[in-house]
């Protein structure tokens, strides 16, 4: 399904876009991922506020 996604943006607005991955602990302790796609002028304000 990645693929899908990759492909389907890199065709028009795509490229204006950024798949972000952040990675972090639960309450159970292992680790967990969240992953968003999000406009490449808020990637930074996505990392802030998760």
């Amino acid at each position: 399904m990645a693929k899908k996604v990759v492909a389907s943006l890199q065709k028009g607005g795509g490229k204006e876009h950024t798949k972000v991955i952040k990675m972090f602990k639960n309450e159970k302790g292992s680790v967990s991922f969240k992953q968003e796609i999000v406009h490449n002028d808020k990637v930074k304000e996505w990392f802030d506020k998760n």
